[in-house]
């Protein structure tokens, strides 16, 4: 089956639309209160390899819902108007995404070069996924 469009063209046509920050410049803003990183891997991968310090979780398959104010799923913390830096495990869900979002009317959104892999790679710090919290 010949597609009309393929991944890499999807990824490289959003890469066009979108900020895309390096390992570096992305660590320089690990500690800034004004940016959001949000992690949109699934959750397994999160439990399996770990994430950033102090990232957002907001799975891929909910990010345009949790993001939307008239959503009954919002998630205020994806409206506060700081900056949001997204990535996943190599920078092509999180190339997506970002260029979704910015289609959306988002502002300040990018995303990181490489992703995860590449932030594990540069020897950056990493956390492991914070565990829910007990039912009562």
């Amino acid at each position: 089956m010949a597609l009309k469009l393929g991944y890499k063209q999807l990824i490289a046509e959003a890469m066009d639309k979108i900020d895309t920050l390096n390992q570096a410049e992305a660590m320089a803003l690990l500690n800034d209160p004004d940016t959001l990183i949000v992690d949109i891997r699934d959750v397994r991968e999160l439990e399996r390899e770990g994430m950033i310090p102090n990232a957002f979780h907001a799975p891929r398959g909910m990010l345009e819902f949790w993001v939307d104010p008239d959503s009954p799923y919002y998630k205020p913390e994806l409206g506060s108007g700081k900056r949001l830096m997204l990535y996943c495990g190599s920078a092509w869900r999180s190339a997506l995404a970002a260029e979704i979002l910015v289609r959306m009317g988002v502002p300040r959104v990018c995303h990181i070069e490489g992703g995860f892999s590449a932030w594990k790679k540069a020897g950056l710090p990493v956390a492991e996924k914070p565990s829910k919290p007990a039912a009562k």
